[in-house]
């Protein structure tokens, strides 16, 4: 009888080697240079945002922060603030949230629970995935052919409705892959104790699956907040204001039809001026929308945690 050899598992050859005294030269050089990658890149944020924040910290220092925030458009650098900015880019970010939110959340809710496994669902699907990473000028050209041509009757051309919708449209496609992720990894086991105890598919969803849902779906819908808000070229292609904006007037509604700006857009406006005092409003004005885009991520890991905690 021939005896064989026992085979070696291959957990212990893999820790063989693990321990062996050679030296993954190549491995070393291939990890030094992705170190050296990573602190290079850092080197050049922390540079970008030390230069940005000194020029920030003399305007404040010129003049206090309440004025710059309160300060509207004006020709003159020593007036000029951002208050009709920010007001346009709050408008606009509501229309992002009562638009793209509840559309997004619905349709993932549709392919994740509703439809079925077809190729026609999978290359919607598909499609889906490949808008997300469409570069924003795209939207805007859509915009402008969309809500500034064809649509003009409703939004009144160039205006903060049009706007409003190309960013929702932006997102859109973020928020309904953020959406699909949060409730394909809500357990299976959730859904089958609701229809256990005789729920319908719709009560199961609505009161187990959302709920479970729901940090990953805020998470990636203020993610998606905060991409919209600091986009800039396709508002200047649906025909965002750069320079002086008069004080809107009329009511609410003749207001979303009317001729707007939002923060990016006085930032780079500001940039191409040729005096340097409004090149250091520019600054002013990043640190300004920096601290609106961390407070929104602060907001989207509070909401996250809270959520974890109750479910």
């Amino acid at each position: 009888m021939v005896v064989r050899p026992e085979a070696v598992p291959p957990s212990d050859v893999v820790l063989a080697h693990l321990k062996g005294k050679r030296t993954d030269v190549k491995g070393l050089l291939f990890q030094t240079a992705l170190l050296l990658s990573l602190l290079l890149s850092l080197l050049f944020l922390v540079v970008l945002l030390v230069d940005i924040f000194l020029d920030a910290m003399a305007v404040f220092e010129t003049r206090s922060l309440a004025s710059f925030l309160e300060g509207s458009l004006s020709g003159f650098p020593d007036r000029a603030g951002v208050s009709q900015a920010l007001y346009g880019s709050a408008m606009l970010m509501l229309f992002v949230v009562f638009v793209s939110f509840p559309l997004g959340v619905a349709a993932a809710v549709y392919l994740e629970e509703y439809a079925s496994d077809t190729r026609f669902n999978r290359f919607i699907t598909v499609n889906i995935r490949n808008l997300a990473g469409v570069p924003s000028i795209v939207y805007g050209l859509l915009g402008l052919s969309l809500f500034v041509g064809t649509l003009s009757a409703i939004t009144g051309g160039p205006s903060l409705l049009a706007g409003g919708m190309t960013l929702a449209v932006l997102v859109l496609p973020i928020v309904i892959i953020t959406a699909s992720e949060a409730l394909r990894a809500v357990p299976l086991s959730i859904r089958e104790a609701g229809y256990g105890v005789g729920a319908t598919k719709w009560e199961v969803i609505r009161s187990h699956v959302l709920p479970s849902a729901a940090p990953g779906i805020l998470t990636g819908t203020i993610l998606a907040i905060s991409r919209a808000i600091g986009e800039a070229a396709p508002l200047l292609l649906v025909g965002a204001v750069g320079g002086l904006l008069g004080q809107a007037q009329g009511g609410f509604f003749s207001q979303l039809q009317d001729r707007f700006t939002a923060l990016p857009i006085v930032i780079f406006e500001w940039t191409k001026e040729a005096n340097s005092e409004f090149k250091a409003l520019a600054s002013a004005g990043i640190v300004v929308l920096m601290v609106i885009i961390l407070i929104s991520n602060a907001a989207a890991i509070i909401l996250r945690n809270r959520y974890e905690r109750k479910w």
